[in-house]
């Protein structure tokens, strides 16, 4: 009867310690924590710089599962010989007219940014399609979306703003 017990009594107490938890010790990863203190002032003027590397970056391919890091100028001018003539000829109250940012209010306006996701609150458009292929393809998981007067290529599952081509009416 002993034996009996003793064979059900291990195993079940060996199954039991497996459920419970173990405290588990784990290091902060390099460069993690506070690496910002005492450092203030020191990167005046390098934002500038880390903008402009991402369009030296040589990561510009088109197809192939890459996105395009940014617009180049052939892009550029079918986007304003498609818009010009579109927002020029928009019916824009007074005040908004003067402001040339696609008729829409000032507090609404630019609400974007590269590098950021794209706000929930903020109204996009996607392109026509002929204007797209005209484009070129953003490539799987990115699309073109109009803000305004601005035209975004944006990740589509994540919202984040990676290029963009803006003030399409001013230009």
């Amino acid at each position: 009867m002993l034996k009996i017990f003793l064979n059900l009594l291990i195993p079940t107490i060996a199954l039991s310690l497996s459920f419970i938890p173990m405290p588990v010790s784990a290091e902060k990863p390099m460069g993690a924590g506070n690496h910002k203190a005492g450092k203030r002032g020191q990167h005046k003027g390098r934002k500038h710089e880390k903008n402009y590397q991402n369009y030296q970056d040589g990561n510009q391919y088109r197809g192939g599962g890459r996105a395009i890091r940014h617009f180049d100028d052939r892009q550029r001018t079918i986007l304003s010989d498609y818009f010009r003539p579109r927002f020029q000829s928009g019916r824009c109250p007074p005040g908004l007219a003067k402001k040339y940012n696609g008729c829409m209010p000032p507090g609404q306006a630019k609400k974007w940014r590269v590098g950021y996701p794209l706000p929930r609150g903020v109204t996009f458009y996607d392109l026509p399609p002929h204007l797209i292929g005209q484009l070129g393809y953003p490539g799987p998981g990115y699309r073109y979306v109009r803000v305004a007067a601005d035209v975004l290529l944006i990740a589509a599952g994540t919202g984040m703003v990676l290029a963009a081509v803006e003030d399409l009416n001013g230009m």
